[in-house]
């Protein structure tokens, strides 16, 4: 029977177990140690904190907070295998304190035989305040390791009372070696499949659709894997075959290529013009081709004081909380965050003033490297200095009226030049009529 149905689905020689068939394959090969981890280097290399806690034989509770497919359950179970503690899963989705109770007291039961329990909660920000407060005097006690998974910021989501009784560690989404790593360990060890050479003739269609996810990689190969003849000694998962299985065609975008830096080139354009639909669509195109989120944000940064400038002071705060924010948050939600940085910035005055006037100074400055320091206005921290005259004749502007005094602040013999032109938009207005009062000579209205 076992023979048939090796045949019938793959034609292998090997014998697997009656209950692989009915395995999804990511589960089939999902890591048993630290050393078949793909990617979270962080966290469980050689300085890794988890790889120590396993090697110190202790670990504190804690939460694992990251994408989808990141791993969250798997450390979980490797750390419960290497210590040999006790382990027992429930998913929040579908448990209350009733199961958790009922968890409890079975840890109490192998506490009594001389083990300890590792209880893991996936997506354990679902739990109301009732439920997670239900665990608190288990920590306390010893009881249990506790471990939560969660795609959610568990500062949000997670009471305050069990967070500070646990350490949190942030799991990243895979990236591209790392999904890649994932998929050969799954075609050369699985039971079902290394018997068979299989070639992903398009790993980079592949490497896109998963999003650094590493099941949904390994669900994809299985089923482009279900749609090819049974019984073949060589298969080859092609682009228009994962295509057809996954409904999923991938956008025109190359990281790496020219459409990526037309893109780009495209969403500043469409911000330094002040049109926010169209950033706003350029956005989505680098969304959905999988653009670095914080590359796109410090592009944001950039733009802000390089086209904005004085226009909107505040537009160099916002482009920067949008930076931090997309750093703590990630995709998907930080889209969010990306499009009202967008929309504030594509709507803001515009200004270059500063940019150019850095420019320009930077140019004549490379020409004036030899041009000293005059004396009134050098630095005078000693007796010797003071008395060869450094600091002597400098004017303290905010002894005199209004906080100003005209003085001489470039070098000896050098006319003072307007680098910075302030426009007449937003801020930029109220800054060059100042200017045009205190340094009439450079700046006219």
């Amino acid at each position: 029977m076992a023979e048939h149905l090796q045949s019938d689905l793959f034609g292998f020689t090997a014998l697997p177990s009656a209950g692989d068939y009915f395995q999804p394959l990511a589960e089939r090969v999902r890591p048993r140690t630290l050393d078949d981890v793909a990617g979270q280097e962080h966290l469980v290399g050689p300085k890794g904190p988890i790889r120590k806690f396993l090697a110190s034989g202790q670990m504190p509770s804690m939460i694992f907070w990251g994408p989808p497919g990141s791993g969250k359950t798997t450390l979980a179970e490797i750390c419960a295998t290497s210590l040999a503690y006790s382990f027992e899963q429930l998913s929040a989705i579908d448990s209350g304190v009733k199961e958790v109770r009922k968890a409890l007291e079975q840890a109490e039961k192998s506490r009594r035989a001389g083990q300890r329990t590792i209880l893991f909660i996936d997506e354990i920000h679902r739990f109301n305040k009732a439920q997670q407060d239900t665990l608190l005097h288990a920590i306390e006690q010893g009881l249990i390791v506790l471990i939560g998974a969660t795609t959610e910021n568990p500062s949000f989501e997670v009471n305050g009372a069990l967070l500070s009784r646990m350490q949190v560690y942030i799991l990243k989404p895979l990236g591209p070696e790392a999904i890649a790593q994932v998929i050969r360990r799954a075609l050369k060890e699985d039971r079902l499949l290394k018997e068979i050479s299989i070639e992903i003739a398009d790993s980079d269609f592949l490497l896109q659709f998963s999003g650094g996810d590493a099941r949904k990689a390994l669900n994809a190969v299985e089923a482009a894997i279900s749609l090819l003849p049974k019984g073949a000694s060589k298969m080859v998962l092609n682009r228009e075959l994962l295509e057809r299985v996954l409904q999923y065609k991938a956008p025109i975008y190359d990281k790496g290529g020219e459409n990526h830096y037309d893109i780009i080139s495209a969403f500043i354009k469409s911000m330094r013009g002040s049109d926010p639909d169209a950033a706003l669509y350029w956005l989505a195109r680098m969304i959905e081709g999988g653009e670095d989120p914080k590359f796109i944000a410090r592009r944001m940064v950039i733009f802000a004081s390089e086209d904005i400038g004085n226009a909107d002071p505040y537009a160099i705060t916002l482009a920067i909380s949008v930076f931090q924010a997309v750093t703590m948050i990630g995709m998907p939600e930080a889209r969010i965050n990306l499009a009202q940085g967008v929309t504030y910035l594509a709507s803001a005055p515009k200004s270059n003033a500063s940019y150019q006037g850095i420019n320009e100074a930077m140019s004549e400055a490379k020409l004036m490297q030899d041009q000293g320091v005059p004396l009134h206005l050098r630095n005078a921290p000693t007796r010797l200095m003071k008395s060869e005259g450094c600091g002597a004749g400098y004017q303290y502007p905010h002894n005199y009226p209004a906080h100003f005094v005209r003085q001489h602040y470039f070098p000896e013999g050098m006319e003072p030049k307007a680098y910075y032109r302030p426009g007449d938009e937003g801020r930029e207005k109220y800054i060059r009529e100042r200017l045009s009062q205190l340094w009439s000579e450079r700046y006219r209205l």
